[in-house]
């Protein structure tokens, strides 16, 4: 979806807050909770989880790349929030021209998740829990001073794995991406922040010459175990999703990537793959969580 085409979906405002909404992002989910106004939604997707106990006589409306338009439209919802990322552009444009009004969201930064959270109280006409997201402003603020006296740590987290043709190649993520800023807050320095995807998948795996991207997404690469290595990480994240890596997984990281400080110094973690994805309050808990990954003292 171009950006003109994307405008139509920005954030709506109105004289009355939506009294039903559909969210079709699980970190949207989540975050509409926990700052009281779950009780304005009234579908979700099957991959929505948190919070767990409140969401057990919502609608389930498939999943948010290719969601079920006739379960949605059968709930006469006044707006559906979607990701511009995930969810289809023709099921979007389907949704607008049955007259449902969609706002298409798009963070990717921990700013733009920030601003995101200003805006469901802007949109829900509440101010009741300024103070908690302005709490967490707070922490976010703190987290990037800390960050500027802390030593930098050069990394590689992996977000898919596959063996296709006898060639080991992992997805990762670059500098344009949400997890990416979001590690930035612990002193993290991606050593595929600068590295794009390259279009065919030959390409992207160093076997053949590169083409125009065009509109196709760059964000993120395909990467080989030279590539790996030769990157030298210090620490090497492995997140339970969008792949949910394991101890299989691991242990042919620690064969496959032997010569890395990473590997030498036995810096390779699991970590919840919720706290480096889901945009929103959920950053609450990544500050918690994943700072002592990057100091372990």
């Amino acid at each position: 979806m171009n950006e003109n085409e994307f405008s139509k979906f920005l954030f709506p405002e109105w004289d009355q807050p939506p009294n039903r909404v559909v969210s079709l992002v699980p970190s949207v989910t989540e975050s509409l909770f926990e700052l009281g106004f779950g009780d304005k939604v009234v579908g979700i997707t099957d991959y929505c989880n948190r919070p767990a106990h409140q969401l057990g006589n919502l609608v389930r409306v498939g999943g948010p790349k290719q969601p079920d338009l006739d379960v949605i439209t059968a709930l006469s919802p006044d707006l559906v929030i979607a990701n511009q990322e995930e969810t289809q552009q023709e099921k979007v444009e389907e949704l607008a021209k049955s007259g449902i009004k969609v706002w298409l969201i798009f963070p990717k930064s921990v700013d733009d998740s920030m601003d995101l959270l200003r805006q469901y109280l802007a949109l829900f006409h509440s101010d009741k829990y300024v103070m908690k997201v302005n709490s967490l402003q707070v922490a976010v603020d703190y987290a990037r001073i800390a960050a500027e006296t802390e030593h930098q740590t050069s990394y590689f987290c992996p977000i898919w794995y596959e063996h296709e043709n006898g060639i080991d190649w992992w997805m990762t993520f670059n500098q344009n991406t949400y997890p990416h800023d979001l590690l930035r807050l612990f002193g993290g320095v991606s050593v595929f922040a600068s590295r794009d995807r390259l279009y065919p998948k030959s390409a992207d795996l160093g076997e053949a010459k590169p083409e125009p991207a065009g509109s196709r997404d760059t964000r993120y690469p395909r990467v080989t175990v030279t590539e790996v290595i030769s990157a030298q990480p210090e620490l090497i994240l492995l997140p339970s999703e969008p792949y949910n890596f394991g101890e299989s997984d691991k242990i042919l990281i620690l064969s496959t990537f032997a010569d890395t400080p990473a590997v030498r110094n036995g810096r390779i973690y699991f970590i919840d793959g919720s706290l480096l994805t889901w945009y929103g309050v959920r950053i609450a808990k990544a500050l918690q969580s994943l700072p002592s990954f990057f100091y372990p003292q």
